[in-house]
């Protein structure tokens, strides 16, 4: 799933402190904007993955114009994909049992194809 919130970010006495108010819990800090930003991309796709994990329905994002922040605050837009993220996070493989065709499953031996990675090549461009 795709989602898009708007992060706000303090900065105080050279750490910058970043989070999605939409998303409880959703807060990280560092001692750059650049990775504040890269952390707090993290922390949202992180956040949501539990959420849709637990069936929990994300909070819509609030409007940038009614997110309270102080005038020094910056205010930034953070996109996440958790499809992706899961992809580039959880590698652990499992085993699953496809049924094939015999003469499907024949010719792939012969001609050398895995069919474990023809399946995740297929499912990833499905899924992605």
């Amino acid at each position: 799933m795709q989602y898009t919130y708007t992060a706000v970010i303090t900065e105080k006495d050279g750490t910058f402190y970043a989070k999605i108010p939409d998303v409880d819990g959703c807060i990280t800090t560092a001692p750059t904007l650049t990775e504040a930003i890269a952390l707090i991309t993290d922390a949202l796709n992180l956040c949501l993955v539990g959420l849709e994990d637990e069936e929990i329905t994300p909070n819509e994002p609030t409007p940038q114009a009614e997110i309270p922040h102080l005038p020094t605050d910056i205010l930034t837009i953070i996109q996440a994909d958790t499809i992706k993220y899961r992809s580039m996070t959880d590698t652990k493989a499992v085993r699953k049992n496809v049924s094939l065709p015999a003469w499907m499953s024949k010719l792939a031996d012969k001609r050398g194809i895995n069919c474990s990675k023809v399946l995740q090549e297929a499912l990833t461009t499905k899924l992605l």
